[in-house]
């Protein structure tokens, strides 16, 4: 019998090709935005089925493939410009040596090959997901009657993978806990949350020695200490935890509808960098985007993002801050419970404050500022989709959201938004436009 999760793999292949216009699946060949958008589907889910896939690691994934798509365009397109030579370590790409190469066999072919790279590890069902949807576009595309083509894109993948493998994160083993952990001493720094014994050790202590993309180090954003610890009921410290037990105890309806609607746990979800990827995917196809300016839009957002996963674990484990359910019921109440899961390392700051930053202005600067939008990416779980006024709206909501649900301080709220929005300006920094 095949079970669900292989189920759920190979409905999400044949979901992914069979979303794009009748005329692709019929006569018409897709373009590169189709296959652009059917693979980054499918890798969406690739994530939520792949245990390894911690949001870190699941954000290097997907800033590779982001990047292999920009350079894919950029090597066809006289708009764009490579980003080699301003990303560490990367040297100049193949140049196209076809005088009327075609575009969608060398995005299909580039796409295809990195997903296959990148996604490597996935079970047997997210490799057959894979090998479906690369049949299904290699048919589409008819990717034998172009073989220069063809050839361009795989070299540009080949590239990207050769450049990606001495980063630091290529290989994760133990799903990126550590074999042994010695946790430091002392009731201000984190201590396990979870029963789960792979848990009793930190999640990827060592993920900020990986080389950045756009950023210069891992620690060119870094944040203030904490406000420091204490166990004095006068303390700053301890008036956060209070309003984090209390946020927790009085939450309204509304509110734990925020903490779940953002909570982005590995293997139920994309992840946090994935629910960014969604939303910006979403707008994209609404606006009917140019391949250029979807190309320059999702590399800059998935160089921010995995950047703001290196700088924040820089911190985190810099600080080796505890946890609210720690403190709390040592100190406020022990029958207390927050309402989503405690995520296994260190507090300060938020991931999910960080790489929302991040995301923040990377967007805002490409759609613009007061851009509303209607966050669609939970709607499969019965989640109403949110609207939202702005990125930034979205972002302090993504931020608060961890409130609510009982897993930050607001200390690593307000000053995660504050180390993604200096991330992602490194991003936004980038040169992408040719020069005339």
């Amino acid at each position: 019998m095949i079970n669900r999760r292989q189920a759920l793999l190979s409905a999400a292949a044949a979901a992914t090709f069979m979303a794009l216009p009748s005329s692709v699946r019929s006569a018409a060949r897709p373009s590169p935005q189709d296959i652009l958008q059917g693979w980054f589907s499918l890798t969406l889910e690739l994530v939520r089925h792949t245990a390894t896939y911690s949001p870190p690691v699941a954000s290097r994934a997907f800033a590779y493939l982001s990047i292999t798509a920009y350079e894919a365009v950029a090597s066809l397109s006289p708009a764009l410009q490579s980003l080699a030579g301003q990303l560490p370590g990367l040297e100049p790409l193949p140049a196209n040596v076809d005088r009327k190469p075609d575009w969608p066999a060398v995005m299909q072919a580039a796409l295809s090959a990195s997903v296959v790279a990148f996604f490597s590890n996935t079970g047997p069902s997210g490799q057959r997901a894979v090998a479906s949807l690369r049949k299904k576009f290699d048919a589409a595309v008819n990717i034998k009657a172009n073989p220069k083509s063809t050839a361009h894109g795989q070299a540009i993948a080949n590239h990207i993978i050769s450049w990606s493998k001495n980063d630091g994160g290529a290989v994760v083993t133990n799903l990126g806990f550590p074999e042994s952990y010695t946790p430091k001493p002392g009731p201000a720094h984190w201590v396990p949350t979870s029963a789960i014994r792979l848990q009793q050790a930190p999640l990827l202590p060592t993920w900020s020695n990986n080389r950045t993309f756009a950023m210069p180090k891992a620690s060119t954003c870094g944040l203030p200490p904490p406000p420091a610890y204490s166990e004095d009921k006068t303390s700053q410290f301890y008036k956060e935890a209070l309003e984090v037990y209390e946020a927790v105890k009085n939450a309204t309806a509304e509110q734990k509808i925020i903490a779940r609607f953002w909570s982005d746990d590995p293997m139920l979800s994309s992840t946090p960098p994935g629910h960014w990827l969604f939303v910006t995917l979403d707008i994209l196809k609404a606006r009917n985007a140019s391949i250029e300016d979807s190309v320059d839009v999702m590399a800059r957002l998935g160089i921010a993002l995995a950047d703001a996963f290196i700088g924040c674990w820089d911190d985190k484990y810099k600080y080796d801050l505890v946890r609210p359910v720690t403190y709390i019921k040592r100190l406020i109440d022990k029958t207390w419970e927050p309402i989503l899961i405690t995520p296994p390392f260190p507090e300060y700051p938020s991931g999910h404050s960080t790489q929302s930053g991040a995301a923040e202005v990377v967007l805002t600067k490409f759609f613009g500022e007061n851009f509303a939008f209607e966050d669609r990416t939970h709607v499969r779980e019965k989640f109403e989709p949110r609207k939202f006024a702005s990125f930034r709206d979205a972002a302090e909501n993504a931020g608060i959201s961890r409130l609510y649900g009982g897993i930050h301080f607001r200390a690593a709220i307000e000053r995660g938004l504050e180390q993604g929005r200096c991330i992602g300006a490194y991003a936004n920094a980038l040169k992408t436009q040719a020069q005339s």
